[in-house]
């Protein structure tokens, strides 16, 4: 059986680390990942005890360039899916930012995302945040 949205990002927001994989829902695998844990990554930001938007735009740029690499970035024609909504819903309101900055790196540096909307109806500020 084919899911029709095949590669999906998934973030991992914690106080110290952000984490965005790309995986593969036919198999379950993760085909591209960065991360501000990986040492590469460590040395060239300055985090201290919280990552902010800058770091978040940096793993988006790293998880592009990985994506490319694997010739990925367009999803094998379809695209990447990733429904901000849900990701707002389970890293709260306050990483709002840090979600916006890996997506909008994503695609400021080639990716093909698909943003998902939550069809249920009771939506949520799924639009990203004016400064």
């Amino acid at each position: 059986m084919t899911i029709l949205k095949r590669y999906v990002l998934r973030l991992f927001i914690s106080l110290k680390y952000i984490t965005a994989n790309v995986v593969d829902r036919n198999n379950g695998r993760i085909v591209a990942t960065a991360s501000t844990v990986e040492h590469s990554l460590k040395g060239t930001l300055e985090c201290g005890r919280a990552c902010n938007a800058k770091a978040a735009a940096l793993v988006g740029e790293v998880l592009a360039m990985r994506l490319r690499v694997e010739g990925l970035e367009h999803g094998q024609g379809r695209g990447i899916h990733v429904d901000v909504t849900k990701e707002l819903e389970k890293k709260g309101f306050k990483n709002q930012t840090k979600i916006w900055a890996i997506v909008n790196s994503l695609k400021n540096n080639g990716v093909k995302l698909i943003l998902d909307d939550d069809n249920d109806g009771h939506g949520g500020n799924t639009s990203p945040p004016s400064f």
